[in-house]
């Protein structure tokens, strides 16, 4: 893609990565390129735009938006967490990967997603709602290492369960020690409502069940095996019947299956399931400064067939060119660290940050990642910027 005819003096670049997961932030990998970007252009003006969809970042994308706040929860092991969370107004958003993140296990494996759970989200909301008063609270969903139906956090609010046999589960227990879904629960008295309207912001729009259901398209990330996805799905089954009765027909709606069934909770809470980078950049106001662009980088750690279903390189994208009739229509280019197939949506070309084959320890080095993803923006810039084809 040759630069167009339109190009301002000086250059317009607007640097809007999401995280490189497991090896550095959106707003390393943006500091990064922002830096090989004027190496190329020393005059540019790059505006910055961290980005998130509901994962990891959510937070620090809108920190310095807003209020930082804190409460005391645990993680999903039920090891003790001071959790972070952000005041925009009278909204509270809240993060599940800085609560009950796959980040914060030691291991990942089919013994981790026995164990893992969501009750200290659950705990997280209700205390932020307590001390934060807030109108309205935003749930980032993604990037979680549980795979619960939500069970935990409902626990946490106040729900009460029920096994086949009609015993109740946890019952004065406090918090589980186990991911309370695999003790199949079937029936259920729902929490009370919270005072306070609840979204979750999410990167899928997956149902509770089936192929592409919390367990089954998702468990595998989170350390299940074959047999344990198996118990898993068998187990949501048996929980998203529990909640139909219970008044909650929420197992096929887009997004429940979000976050290992998360998105279930939250829309048994009566909210609702946004997606996420449309959300942020609603608050953030990074449509204003895409709309004036010359050039958009963005980018995350893949780029391969998912891509062009709605993730973040391709989102951007796509509202980068959704300028009005007779605006200006930015390039819009993707870093990644790997690059698979050629469908990538609405981007415009597409880059592999590592110059030749690196293993994978090496590859996700966060010196190595920042160091690349600096070099190749420098290349790409002044590529651009000579108006050479991308």
């Amino acid at each position: 893609m040759a630069a167009p005819d339109h190009i301002t003096t000086p250059l317009r670049i607007v640097v809007a990565l999401d995280s490189f997961k497991g090896s550095v932030t959106s707003a390393q990998a943006c500091a990064a390129v922002r830096e090989g970007s004027l190496r190329a252009a020393p005059d540019a003006i790059v505006t910055v735009a961290l980005v998130a969809d509901g994962g990891e970042g959510t937070l620090d994308a809108l920190a310095r938006l807003g209020r930082p706040g804190a409460v005391d929860t645990i993680d999903l092991r039920g090891r003790p967490l001071r959790a972070a969370h952000v005041m925009l107004g009278d909204t509270a958003v809240i993060e599940s990967a800085t609560t009950v993140g796959l980040g914060l296990l030691d291991d990942v494996s089919p013994a981790s997603a026995r164990r893992a759970h969501s009750y200290g989200l659950g705990l997280q909301l209700a205390r932020v709602a307590e001390l934060e008063n807030p109108s309205l609270i935003l749930v980032g969903l993604g990037g979680t290492g549980c795979t619960d139906g939500g069970t935990g956090a409902l626990l946490a609010l106040g729900a009460r369960m029920w096994d086949v046999s009609g015993t109740e589960l946890f019952a004065g227990d406090g918090v589980p020690d186990a991911n309370p879904l695999l003790a199949r629960p079937v029936r259920v008295l729902l929490p009370p409502t919270l005072a306070c309207a609840v979204i979750g912001l999410a990167d899928v729009n997956s149902p509770l069940l089936g192929p592409s259901g919390a367990a089954r398209m998702f468990g595998p990330q989170k350390g299940a095996d074959a047999p344990l996805v198996a118990e898993l799905e068998y187990a949501m089954e048996g929980w998203a019947l529990a909640l139909r009765e219970a008044g909650a027909e929420v197992s096929g709606v887009p997004g429940a299956g979000a976050a290992g069934g998360l998105g279930a909770a939250i829309l048994t809470l009566g909210g609702r399931i946004e997606p996420g980078l449309q959300r942020i950049v609603a608050e953030t106001g990074m449509g204003a400064a895409l709309a004036g662009a010359d050039l958009v980088i963005t980018g995350e750690g893949s780029l391969d067939a998912q891509t062009a279903r709605g993730k973040v390189p391709d989102a951007i994208a796509r509202l980068a060119k959704s300028s009005p009739p007779g605006g200006r229509v930015p390039v819009v280019v993707a870093l990644a660290g790997r690059v698979e197939g050629d469908d990538h949506g609405a981007l415009d070309a597409t880059f592999c940050i590592h110059p030749r084959p690196r293993p994978l320890a090496e590859a996700m080095n966060p010196e190595v990642t920042l160091a690349e993803l600096s070099a190749t923006a420098e290349r790409v810039v002044r590529d651009f910027a000579a108006g050479m084809a991308l």
